[in-house]
């Protein structure tokens, strides 16, 4: 029996347990070969800190709570270099202080995830309140021009999946990836039977294949460039500097801009592999409220209430927020009555909502940022009864 697996038998039981969000995010991070955790306790993420700092040590892995969040990112960034998958987890507050080294992981094109369990905000907030108010900081946090890719569980079981979907992702695509949670999520527990050992695919970055002499890390010519481990035998330069394909810094526009566009290229066209939806009752329906995490329990609710009504709803659920899912919205906009969005915010969603239809659709908003999760009763109310079907 491997270590992994005789470590992983009192959480990872083939047996259905009671899980917290937190831990089962925790596991799903070990599971994907993270052996690596840096952070700084944040309500209401610490669990996924205190849990590692608890497993890391048995997988031969190494748990370290830095002095702050953005030294936090950093040592995140650095086991990434030397080759050890890495994962930071934090909240609102945090996950603005570790902007500044993030953007260096995407012009860098270091992978690892970060965990973002969302409170109420800005600043101090209601630190122990949900929220899902920092959607536009997983894409817009950082200055410039990168992509960025942005998951959302809405379970506890996903909370370990989708963990493991984010390290796969980002080893893929070299780059940053950032695990959305929220308060609810993080700290509710479900009964759940975790995947054991070989039931989901591991995902390991590509390593070069040409001699050092010949290695560019940064090669213009791929879209995702194989990448090297310091203390392989591969010596290359890695700075937050504009660079060309050896790493090295350079003030040419053009190389700048291609880089730049490499960077988008190889997300935007792998629109179908990176973003994933669940469509509940959505075949037939005539009104579909999209929603993430927490709200969508509610609006799953919502939905399965006004089907016992007649009313032909459905749920859009994006458990990939960035790239936003635009071609799911596109395709249901040209035939649906309208598109309700329930989020906890002031709108993060429902401006993208609206992009993405194009004007071709009336969008409804709910909208909540008092700290309080949004009842299924605020999203049924949307249901107006001229969208019940009528029955012979």
């Amino acid at each position: 029996m491997s270590r992994f697996r005789h470590s992983m038998r009192r959480w990872a039981s083939p047996m259905k347990q009671l899980l917290q969000g937190n831990d089962a995010a925790a596991l799903g991070a070990l599971y994907a070969g993270c052996r690596f955790f840096a952070g700084y306790p944040i309500t209401p993420s610490t669990e996924i800190a205190e849990k590692l700092a608890l497993l890391l040590p048995k997988h031969g892995g190494r748990f370290i709570q830095m002095e702050d969040e953005l030294a936090a990112m950093a040592a995140v960034v650095g086991a990434s270099v030397a080759g050890v998958k890495s994962l930071t987890a934090t909240s609102g507050p945090g996950f603005s202080l570790k902007q500044e080294n993030l953007g260096f992981a995407y012009i860098t094109e270091v992978p690892c995830v970060v965990a973002d369990v969302q409170r109420g905000g800005p600043s101090t907030g209601l630190p122990t309140a949900p929220s899902q108010s920092d959607i536009m900081q997983a894409r817009w946090g950082t200055h410039g021009d990168h992509p960025s890719i942005a998951l959302y569980p809405s379970t506890v079981y996903e909370q370990f999946t989708e963990m493991v979907r984010a390290f796969n992702l980002s080893e893929r695509y070299r780059i940053p990836v950032i695990f959305l949670s929220d308060e609810i999520i993080g700290h509710m527990r479900e009964c759940v039977t975790l995947p054991q050992e070989g039931d989901l695919e591991i995902i390991n970055r590509t390593k070069p294949t040409v001699p050092p002499e010949d290695y560019k890390p940064y090669d213009s010519s791929r879209l995702v460039p194989p990448m090297a481990n310091f203390g392989e035998g591969y010596r290359y330069h890695i700075t937050g500097l504009s660079h060309d394909d050896t790493g090295f810094p350079t003030n040419n526009g053009y190389i700048a801009e291609k880089a730049a566009k490499r960077l988008q290229k190889k997300i935007d066209d792998n629109y179908d592999d990176i973003v994933k939806v669940e469509e509940f009752f959505c075949s037939d329906a005539e009104v579909i409220v999209f929603s993430v995490g927490a709200a969508a329990r509610s609006a799953k609710e919502a939905v399965l209430a006004a089907r016992g009504r007649g009313i032909k709803a459905g749920l859009l659920k994006a458990l990939t927020v960035w790239p936003f899912p635009d071609r799911h919205i596109k395709s249901y906009a040209s035939r649906l009555k309208r598109l309700v969005v329930a989020e906890m915010n002031l709108g993060q969603l429902s401006n993208e909502v609206e992009r993405a239809a194009e004007g071709n659709i009336e969008v409804r908003r709910i909208l909540q940022a008092n700290g309080e999760p949004i009842a299924p009763a605020q999203i049924l109310e949307h249901f107006s009864p001229s969208d019940r079907a009528v029955y012979v």
